[in-house]
């Protein structure tokens, strides 16, 4: 038993580092890790424009016999400067093929708008794909959000800060679940001079972060993370986890080896077949968020 957990950690390892290799943001990685994702009975339906005025559209991968599925608005990462919704087909294609609306949009970045510009961005992105979910078989009633670095964050704060989905006539009722993908929740003092420049207007920057939000009305939360994480400190997950508990949200942590960064990420796909644990648990919950929830947010 030992020698077989021994030989899925390497092999763990070296897909991880291989996806890196890859590079996610990067036309060819997406091509290759969508390759490989399902596609028999999954739709998609490419470049909805949900916000005109800021030329802002989103893709929504669902099973083709879709009828009351469970809704999830998945946020890229890209430390608020770079990244695009075309990466992800990976991540919408698998989801949709175990019974998963998935809405996949665009936000604002870097240098184009600053903090909280991409937050109000997704705010309206959560309003289209819950205006239009019974449009793509989906269930407004089980919407969830899911974000991977600084799209956990963008979904953090929609859970956490009631301003957002007020600004779209809506409320964090709206949202039954979320999952943050290797987020930063809790990460000031900033030492990177472009992310003082993008989070400058927050005043106080306490404000800015998920962690000064948190209430006991979040949703049900599931947080996965890499130990081995380079990018984003897996201290912030630890920290939220923390809060969380104790106000009584909740809250299930899912901690992995050998995933870094990237890797979390791109486990929601077909590249890790010998060790699936953070696809199935996102699966699990996303589907039944309020039965799966548990309250595993002891610290290490």
């Amino acid at each position: 038993m030992h020698r077989s957990i021994t030989l899925k950690r390497f092999l763990t390892a070296v897909t991880a580092a291989s996806v890196a290799l890859l590079n996610l943001t990067a036309c060819s990685g997406a091509r290759v890790l969508e390759a490989l994702a399902p596609s028999e009975s999954v739709t998609v339906q490419r470049d909805i424009t949900f916000d005109p005025a800021n030329g802002l559209a989103l893709d929504v991968y669902r099973p083709a016999d879709a009828h009351q599925a469970p809704v999830v608005i998945f946020f890229w990462g890209g430390s608020w400067q770079s990244g695009n919704r075309s990466t992800y087909g990976f991540l919408g294609r698998t989801l949709a093929s175990r019974g998963l609306v998935v809405v996949v949009p665009d936000y604002r970045t870097y240098p184009a708008v600053r903090y909280p510009a991409f937050l109000y961005d997704s705010a309206r992105a959560v309003a289209w794909a819950r205006e239009h979910a019974v449009d793509f078989g989906g269930d407004p009633a089980r919407l969830s959000l899911m974000g991977h670095s600084a799209g956990a964050y963008n979904a953090a704060m929609l859970v956490a800060d009631e301003r957002y989905l007020a600004a779209v006539g809506g409320n964090r009722g709206w949202v039954s679940a979320w999952v943050g993908l290797a987020g930063p929740y809790d990460f000031l003092p900033l030492e990177d001079p472009v992310l003082e420049r993008i989070f400058a207007p927050a005043e106080p920057p306490a404000s800015s972060q998920p962690v000064s939000w948190i209430d006991e009305h979040v949703p049900p939360t599931l947080l996965v993370v890499s130990e081995d994480d380079p990018v984003v400190d897996p201290r912030n997950t630890r920290r939220l986890a923390e809060r969380l508990d104790r106000l009584g949200v909740p809250v299930e942590v899912l901690r992995v080896e050998n995933l870094r960064h990237v890797g979390v990420v791109a486990s929601l796909s077909n590249v890790f077949p010998f060790d699936d644990e953070v696809l199935e648990t996102v699966s699990r919950f996303l589907g039944h968020p309020s039965a799966s929830a548990s309250v595993r947010a002891t610290a290490d």
